[in-house]
């Protein structure tokens, strides 16, 4: 018997758009739900729509008047002086028509899932139009209105009593989420992104533990650029089983942004699609091991929406409902379809090539300055249970 999962999509997810050239693009949900259309992996009874976060629910995270900010801005009638204070109408994040009613949209999205596994309805959960984990309690940021995880979070808690542990893949920190929870003991924040020395939001050192009573919980591994997939899965992995074992949450929340690859264009990381098939089985694993199988899982960053995103994020789909049709060559009609709309060659298998990029220069020493990076996030878990054992 497979683990009954919901898959929470509708086409009006697509209406949070900055602009036509804004690296943001939704478009790449359509091709993701299309690809797992085309190998028939995304039954029509698996999919639910997402609802509208409500005001009371997003002030759960955001402050009320930001909230009445972004309705004023959406509506034309934020003056761009107000709007800056609150992270509008900048460059990454550009004021759009009805951008309260898309972003609301977007948060729901995430609670749909949350309510689909806590109520027993599915085990696994997916909301790939969350995961926009920037957004402050009074500020916009990167790309994010407002934060999907840290709403559904606190929504977990407060609705349903619940320990969390949320993992964020994504090549750029999760500063959103481990701020809002950062003094919790209750929420465990796992980070594992790019070094901020290189890249937006510039956070996420090791040294980032938590505050107060939530000293302890916050946990990030900052890998260098140009990491490639062996010595990112290691930290990944042991990451993932260190923390878990030391936090046994109730419920697992995944970010899955699928901007670490080599191909991605805001990054600098060089993995392949082989991380993308290895996170989701992990997280699976854990879910079952700790939470009885819950696990709710978001989308996030992801900006080469062409040949990088429908194939990380359809593993997600896949390994939740344990379908094994992901190896090989993609689908014809699905490759042969948008590659009339597509600027870039499309794949044409699951995986990548070994050849994808030129050998990089400095691997051993990448390697060994990661594997270090990964003993002092971990110390204060390995060192209890050292004197634990002593």
């Amino acid at each position: 018997m497979k683990d009954p999962a919901a898959f929470i999509y509708s086409e009006e997810q697509l209406s949070y758009k900055f602009s036509s050239h804004h690296p943001f693009n939704q478009f790449r949900l359509k091709l993701t739900v299309d690809l797992l259309n085309k190998i028939n992996g995304l039954d029509a009874e698996h999919i639910i729509a997402p609802r509208m976060a409500t005001e009371e629910e997003l002030a759960l995270i955001h402050d009320p008047s930001y909230i009445e900010a972004v309705k004023k801005a959406g509506q034309g009638q934020l003056p761009k002086e107000i709007a800056e204070n609150y992270g509008l109408g900048t460059e990454d994040t550009p004021v759009f028509a009805k951008m309260h009613e898309a972003s609301s949209l977007l948060v729901g999205g995430t609670l749909t899932a949350v309510d689909q596994v806590m109520t027993g309805k599915a085990l696994h959960a997916l909301s790939l139009g969350g995961g926009l984990h920037h957004g402050f309690r009074g500020k916009a940021s990167g790309f994010c209105i407002y934060n999907d995880s840290s709403v559904a979070i606190k929504y977990l808690q407060e609705k349903y009593h619940a320990r969390v542990l949320y993992v964020d893949t994504d090549a750029h920190h999760g500063d959103g989420v481990q701020w809002s929870f950062y003094d919790d003991p209750n929420v465990c924040t796992l980070s594992i992104h790019e070094t901020g020395r290189y890249l937006f939001p510039g956070t996420g050192n090791i040294n980032e533990r938590g505050q107060g009573l939530g000293y302890g919980y916050s946990f990030n591994i900052p890998v260098d650029a140009f990491t490639e997939d062996e010595s990112w899965l290691y930290a990944y992995t042991q990451a993932l089983k260190e923390v878990a074992e030391f936090f046994k949450p109730d419920v697992i929340l995944t970010q899955n942004g699928a901007d670490s690859h080599y191909y991605d264009p805001l990054t600098h990381l060089s993995a392949t699609m082989k991380i993308y098939r290895e996170i989701p089985k992990l997280a699976h694993e854990i879910a079952h091991q700790y939470c009885g199988g819950k696990w709710i899982a978001v989308g996030g960053g992801g900006y080469d929406i062409w040949r990088v995103v429908p194939r990380a994020w359809a593993h997600i789909w896949l390994e939740m409902t344990e379908n094994p049709n992901c190896y090989g060559s993609l689908p014809a009609d699905w490759v042969d379809y948008w590659q009339k709309e597509s600027p870039v060659t499309l794949p044409k298998e699951w995986d990548d090539p070994e050849t994808l990029y030129p050998p990089i220069p400095r691997k051993a020493e990448i390697t060994e300055k990661n594997l270090i990076t990964l003993e002092k996030a971990l110390y204060p878990i390995r060192n209890q249970k050292k004197s634990q054992s002593s």
